[in-house]
């Protein structure tokens, strides 16, 4: 029973986004926005600042300008040229007041919006204690302004008053707007871009190839251990699609090597079982042999000596050779027992089978005789016939029980063919009898097990010659016959060395 382990699921599985985009998109592509956005925000910050600083520079260059023609017309008194050098100023367009005062704050000449008053600041006391521009925001008038504050000094260097230029204070964070609007726009464009790159070329550069890896699998966890991953996309993932094949490979190898080991396993457990029954039967037919063989010779001794005696009485000899006949099934079926449980050959030779088969049709031509059956026999002399290799007498033992069984089994003909086939010397045994009984071909092979009335068999004949081809290295094979009976198939594998008559 095999346990299925399957893909652990992925909660974002349905924004068709994987882990692997997923990881990308946290580790790669978020940090690179996240820069990007810090870097156009510093940026942003740096031209505000220059922004500011240039339009600062543009207050304090105006200042300077209009310092010295006010400062002279201060040292006159001509209010007139003050204010006319006061309204010189909204000539530039980004100034929004001007106005002049006297070193304690109040204030002497004014254009546009400034500040009525300063007496109240500091920013007098400032600019008179440290002689340098002073610059501030302030709300006048509901409106929030920037001031720049400069010191007035007359011929001998002294600070005789100081002039206040003023501008919106949204002056300068208009200036930045539109920048900042196309910043994060451009922002914007930028990561969208990023994210389809990222997405399209992963999917072109590993995605598709990782989707086909998980798809080989897939197949693989469903059952069809055959299929092997296709060696394509980046060496990471063909590397990855060779490694799982290596498994596969390997596990296919173990897989292989016990299944040979469980075969072996059952051989060798089909071969303990066979020893077993072997080592039973053999010690059983010893002991009917030792304990029916003297008493059964006996009987027959007897019964012969009375059938001497007794020539002229037809009914003596009828029943004393009815002894002699159950005597002779007795013993027969004694030395069947012997026969099976008879260990193999320990010197196999080259042998020829057609001799062998001569024999065994000499041996048992009295038995057809008084059946009344006609053996065919249709074979090739022995020397254009290869040889096998076993024992001559182990094999006269096969054959005599298949045509004994064809004989019993027959009504009128009997044929053997013996021939070459695929590297193998057959020889099929027909008989014209009713054929195969209703049985499997493992049963018909068990010892003991007969399809004959009780008292005609042992159900020993079939094992025989199945235990004799196996020890040879051959097989025993029962089908239907051309005649209309059952044909028996004794394949055994021919001897590569030298052919012998």
């Amino acid at each position: 029973m095999s346990k299925k382990y399957p893909f652990r699921y992925d909660p974002f599985s349905w924004l068709g986004i994987s882990g692997l985009q997923r990881t990308l998109l946290l580790f790669v592509v978020l940090p690179l926005l996240v820069l990007t956005a810090l870097g156009i925000r510093f940026g942003l910050e740096q031209a505000s600042q220059f922004q500011q600083q240039r339009l600062k520079d543009d207050l304090e260059l105006i200042g300077r300008a209009i310092s010295i023609p006010i400062g002279n017309a201060l040292r006159e008194h001509d209010e007139q040229a003050i204010e006319l050098a006061l309204g010189s100023v909204f000539i530039i367009g980004e100034v929004y007041g001007a106005s002049v005062f006297d070193v304690n704050g109040v204030r002497l000449a004014s254009a546009g919006i400034t500040e009525s008053d300063l007496t109240r600041t500091a920013i007098p006391d400032l600019i008179v204690s440290t002689g340098q521009a002073q610059q501030g925001f302030s709300q006048v008038g509901g409106r929030h302004l920037f001031s720049h504050f400069m010191p007035l000094f007359d011929a001998g260097g002294q600070i005789q008053g100081l002039i206040q230029i003023t501008r919106r204070a949204s002056d300068f964070g208009r200036a930045l707007d539109q920048l900042e609007i196309i910043a994060w726009l451009a922002w914007a464009v930028l990561a969208i871009g990023i994210l389809c790159a990222v997405m399209l070329g992963h999917y072109g550069g590993v995605g598709r190839h990782v989707d086909r890896l998980l798809e080989h699998m897939q197949r693989v966890a469903q059952g069809d251990h055959a299929h092997r991953a296709a060696l394509e996309g980046p060496t990471e993932v063909a590397a990855l699609a060779e490694g799982l094949n290596q498994m596969l490979d390997s596990i296919e190898q173990a897989r292989h090597e016990l299944d040979q080991r469980r075969a072996a396993e059952t051989d060798l457990l089909a071969q303990l079982k066979d020893q077993e029954k072997m080592a039973a039967i053999g010690g059983m037919a010893r002991g009917v042999a030792h304990e029916l063989g003297a008493p059964l010779s006996v009987i027959d001794g007897r019964a012969r000596r009375l059938q001497r005696h007794a020539a002229d009485d037809q009914g003596q000899q009828r029943e004393l050779g009815a002894i002699r006949g159950q005597v002779a099934r007795l013993t027969h079926t004694v030395r069947q027992l012997l026969d099976y449980s008879r260990p193999s050959a320990a010197e196999p030779r080259a042998t020829s089978l057609r001799q062998v088969l001569d024999s065994a049709v000499a041996a048992i031509t009295p038995e057809l005789e008084v059946a009344g059956r006609q053996l065919e026999v249709e074979a090739d002399s022995a020397q254009t016939l290869p040889t096998v290799k076993g024992d001559p007498g182990r094999l006269e033992l096969a054959l005599l029980n298949l045509l004994r069984n064809a004989l019993q089994a027959s009504e009128q003909r009997l044929q053997v063919q013996l021939s070459q086939q695929h590297g193998q010397l057959r020889i099929d045994i027909d008989d014209d009898g009713p054929g195969l009984p209703e049985a499997s071909h493992e049963q018909l092979l068990e010892p003991f097990f007969t399809t004959k009335p009780p008292g005609e068999g042992t159900g020993l004949g079939l094992a025989i010659v199945n235990t004799i081809a196996e020890e040879h290295g051959g097989q025993l094979v029962l089908g239907s016959s051309p005649l209309g009976g059952c044909r028996a198939s004794l394949l055994l594998p021919i001897h590569q060395g030298k052919r012998t008559a």
